[in-house]
């Protein structure tokens, strides 16, 4: 399998459909490597189906060797029955990163729209068109399966937030070190825009 400088393995999570992608990243030019959905009958036993969701996220880090791991969070909803399966299979999802050590990083709903179309409140349309430009995507069908570009749009949220991060400082050495270092910068060279009290 050819190299790349970072992949990043995006997921939308679900009880009875999990979303997956698999975004390879070289220099300022991204790939899509893989995208689909993992399907989970409502018949089988909900234990049977985070079992099924492990065994996916296992065969996906073990080919690909991912070297970020990106999950769309919950949304909150009154149906807490569903928050809390929902909340299962996230869970299962992070764990299998986090025993691989590769870092997990969650992002809103909301936060992938804006991140992605400009628009928190973008529908699944809007954000798989401007997936499809930013990636250049030709080939795969006009109206994809959402949960499919649900979990591509987190894996390239993650790689617009960890550019901007980098490049707000030059330096991506730390999330934290780097915002610290970000505002002592723009205060040193923005001495008229701050004001003490």
């Amino acid at each position: 399998m050819q190299k790349h400088s970072k992949i990043i393995l995006g997921i939308d999570p679900g009880t009875l459909a999990m979303g997956f992608s698999l975004l390879a990243i070289d220099g300022s030019t991204l790939l899509l490597l893989e995208m689909g959905v993992l399907k989970l009958s409502a018949r089988k036993d909900p234990y049977e189906r985070l079992g099924l969701i492990h065994k996916k996220i296992q065969e996906l880090i073990g080919h690909y060797h991912p070297h970020d791991f990106a999950i769309e969070a919950p949304f909150f909803g009154k149906n807490v029955q569903s928050m809390l399966k929902l909340g299962r299979a996230q869970g299962v999802a992070i764990a299998v990163a986090m025993h691989a050590s590769i870092p997990v990083t969650e992002y809103s709903p909301k936060k992938v729209k804006q991140s992605i179309t400009g628009n928190g409140n973008a529908d699944k349309q809007q954000v798989w068109k401007m997936l499809q430009q930013i990636l250049q995507i030709q080939h795969i069908d006009q109206y994809p399966q959402y949960d499919a570009s649900d979990a591509l749009a987190v894996a390239v949220c993650h790689h617009f937030q960890e550019r901007s991060l980098s490049g707000a400082t030059g330096n991506s050495s730390g999330k934290a070190a780097g915002k610290k270092k970000g505002w002592e910068d723009f205060i040193r060279q923005n001495p008229g825009k701050v004001r003490t009290r």
